[in-house]
């Protein structure tokens, strides 16, 4: 088959990356695949690509699929980054395909669901009752608070400052480096959000002897309110683990979710098969796994 790659330009580039496109074609002109390649620019990961590649199923396995990583591979480099991620569901095409290419797996994910709609009635009563006893649990010395979009101006510096109890995330070996945040960048992901026409609800722990935020999660919902919620960040300060803060806020966040977006089917939630204390949280409220993707990255 002969194919064509024709390279677009990002109409959208952020404040925090750019992307590179390909499209490729066949002779007569049909699309057959694509690659997008962000690039992060902003100071902790700008030395980082991550690549989403797709081809036709009709069209693999006549070098689609190498062609486009092959010009991927070279817009990293002539970028200057040092290695590309890329993600695939296990046992897929995809994963077969990267692990042939001389990626290596760095990071195994589960993904797990929520049921708040169809559920077995004993189903969701169990969940609602686990999340419902974690809600009105709080910990000595710590209040909730909540906020639709993005944080308010009184909370931005305390929130913004929040955000470094991801640093620590379990990322395995990923070279994924730091996210920097500062209140510009809290705002802007907010409004990129909302841009999508999705709704973004934050619950925070407080903590009551300063006032300031030692916690938080976040949570999507589709605009109309109806299909799956995802869980975005969820983080506790190294300086205020060990209470329980993270069930307690997860669970909050759930409550409002189920009280607030009735028609809502579930809540789905990914984590790294390292990260085992995140992924007691999640079952404990009732998250069910539905499946598991890995992580590759191309050293260059």
């Amino acid at each position: 088959m002969s194919i064509q790659i024709v390279p677009l330009a990002d109409p959208h580039p952020s404040a925090s990356s750019h992307r590179l496109v390909w499209l490729a074609s066949d002779g007569d002109g049909a699309p057959v695949g694509s690659a997008f390649l962000r690039l992060f620019d902003r100071e902790g990961q700008d030395h980082l690509a991550e690549l989403e590649l797709n081809v036709h199923p009709a069209e693999r396995r006549a070098g689609v699929g190498s062609e486009l990583l092959a010009r991927a591979v070279a817009g990293a480099g002539s970028e200057g980054r040092r290695c590309v991620l890329a993600q695939a569901g296990a046992g897929t095409p995809g994963d077969l395909f990267l692990a042939a290419r001389g990626f290596r797996k760095v990071l195994t994910l589960t993904y797990a669901r929520l049921a708040l709609a169809n559920a077995t009635v004993d189903t969701a009563a169990s969940a609602h009752a686990s999340v419902d006893a974690a809600a009105v649990s709080p910990p000595a010395g710590y209040r909730l608070r909540s906020w639709d979009g993005t944080v308010p101006d009184e909370l931005a510096d305390t929130f913004t400052a929040s955000r470094r109890a991801m640093d620590d995330m379990p990322m395995d070996d990923t070279d994924y480096g730091v996210v920097v945040w500062d209140v510009e960048r809290v705002r802007a992901a907010a409004k990129a959000i909302a841009d999508r026409g999705e709704s973004l609800h934050t619950v925070v722990a407080v903590d009551e002897s300063d006032g300031s935020i030692a916690g938080f999660t976040e949570l999507v919902v589709p605009g109309d309110g109806k299909g799956d919620g995802q869980h975005y960040g969820t983080g506790v300060l190294p300086e205020h683990r060990g209470h329980g803060l993270a069930r307690w806020m997860k669970a909050e966040a759930i409550r409002q979710a189920r009280e607030r977006h009735p028609d809502l089917g579930g809540l789905l939630a990914d984590t790294a098969d390292s990260n085992t204390h995140m992924r007691a949280v999640n079952d404990s409220l009732g998250y069910r796994p539905t499946h598991r993707t890995f992580q590759y990255q191309l050293d260059l």
